[in-house]
């Protein structure tokens, strides 16, 4: 069934709108480069819609009512924004949710280490990656370093342009004919995504060791106050150092680093935040630990979400538990998650006819999954139907699709989560090219259209 391109449907005026979310998305992109930032910068933008945070409303003995908006942070890694409806919640809510962590490198607890004069940071990937991906490109470190006295340092380096940037290395080709006999899969080891760091030793005691490492710690004292003993409770992620961009001289698509998910992400919160006076609750969800299996107290499989329902109902007048099931299961979410575009130049992974293409607008995956769609949430055929009308009304582009052939792979995201307590619940999102790479590419006209179809889906859907 043949979707027609977004393109060719848009006046000028969408066109404007177009350009202008997709900048805000590409701001959004670069402020937003780990899990943190990511809250952060939902909060803050929040707060200006007049957000209030959920915890603070316990501690004043706040009552919640229709026409409240209300937020609460998970260790600074997730965040549920909540738009009070008339409706009781124990009818239901309306939920956008996805996911605000990506594939990246994370620096190990014992990281900092010198040899033949060369400084390096030993790290741990994150995520599915093709690590020969990761060689010889520009990289950040962004993160905390919490002192044992609880103090916070907040790092950024790589971003601005008077900073330095890291690396990992590669061999050089003159040398790498053993190397390139090798599967991708071991091109370069695990082990060997070390970041190089520093190459210049201290003037210091000729009989002195590890000068190098001596002076990068040196420079971490005087710019960031902490020791190396304060790596053992610090979180540093290395990721691309690049900023988001157009991308073709069309400027139709954009380049950038984390579009998985938060391309879903962003989106959805642009949505969230323009909705006024709704009847269902509106429920926004972005978590954290999708990209290895939704795992920990900020990911999807925590209770994190389950019990703020249940404080939110309390400080409603309302504190059945009977009632909080009520309001899971009477819910219906959209599972926000990248879908795979079709690309031509490796068309034998694909099925042509079940793939989703750049510009067709937002993907539907009615199942996810593996080989015999296991893992999946397969979504209900009525649902589906109440869904396709909704977005139709609201002339919303959307198209359906799958993840490669049926024996190719496949992926999952956190819709079965969800769908475990009784919800209605389909995963949706934005078709991506180059997914886990460090550099992904979306189509301009499928943010927007992604957009639409979460403001859509927050308004109409009952």
């Amino acid at each position: 069934m043949e979707r027609k391109n977004a393109w060719e449907t848009y006046e000028e005026a969408q066109l404007k709108e177009l350009e202008k979310i997709s900048n805000d998305y590409k701001k959004a992109l670069d402020k937003g480069k780990t899990e943190r930032e990511c809250v952060k910068l939902t909060v803050d933008m929040a707060r200006e819609r007049g957000y209030r945070e959920l915890n603070e409303l316990i501690k004043e003995k706040k009552t919640i009512k229709a026409g409240d908006k209300v937020y609460v942070v998970g260790m600074e890694k997730s965040v549920v924004l909540f738009n009070i409806g008339t409706e009781p919640i124990e009818e239901g809510m309306n939920i956008l949710g996805a996911h605000i962590d990506s594939p990246r490198m994370d620096v190990k607890q014992n990281p900092l280490y010198e040899t033949e004069e060369l400084t390096y940071l030993d790290t741990h990937y994150y995520g599915g990656i093709k690590k020969y991906q990761w060689v010889t490109i520009p990289l950040a470190i962004h993160g905390v370093v919490i002192k044992k006295d609880g103090t916070k340092i907040e790092v950024v380096v790589g971003e601005n342009e008077n900073d330095p940037v890291f690396a990992v290395t590669d061999l050089l080709i003159h040398l790498a004919a053993k190397q390139l006999e090798k599967t991708a899969s071991v091109v370069i080891e695990g082990e060997n995504l070390d970041v190089l760091v520093g190459s210049k030793p201290v003037v210091a005691d000729k009989e002195e060791k590890e000068k190098v490492k001596k002076g990068i710690l040196t420079i971490l004292k005087e710019k960031y106050d902490f020791d190396e003993e304060d790596f053992l409770s610090a979180e540093l992620e290395v990721v691309p150092a690049e900023k988001a961009r157009d991308l073709g001289f069309d400027r139709s698509m954009v380049i950038g680093y984390g579009q998985d998910d938060r391309v879903c992400a962003f989106t959805s919160l642009f949505a969230m935040l323009e909705e006024e006076n709704v009847k269902r609750t509106s429920c926004l969800i972005l978590v954290d630990k999708e990209e290895i299996g939704s795992v920990g107290a900020t990911g999807m499989h925590s209770r994190f979400f389950e019990n703020m329902i249940a404080e939110l109902l309390y400080l409603m007048g309302e504190e059945a538990e009977l009632k909080v099931r009520r309001a899971l299961a009477n819910s219906k979410m959209l599972s926000s998650d990248v879908s795979a575009a079709y690309d031509p130049l490796f068309p034998e992974v694909f099925e042509k006819r079940s793939s989703a293409f750049f510009g067709k607008g937002l993907v539907f995956n009615k199942f996810t999954g593996a080989r015999g769609k296991s893992g999946s949430n397969d979504a209900n055929a009525e649902y589906l139907a109440k869904l396709r009308q909704t977005l139709d009304d609201e002339k919303v582009n959307y198209q359906f699709a799958e993840l490669g052939k049926v024996d190719a792979g496949g992926g999952g995201t956190i819709a079965y989560i969800m769908a475990n307590y009784g919800m209605e619940v389909i995963d949706s999102g934005v078709a991506v090219l180059c997914m886990h790479a460090p550099y992904e590419i979306t189509s301009k006209a499928d943010i927007y259209e992604a957009y639409k179809g979460y403001k859509a889906f927050l308004r109409g859907i009952e």
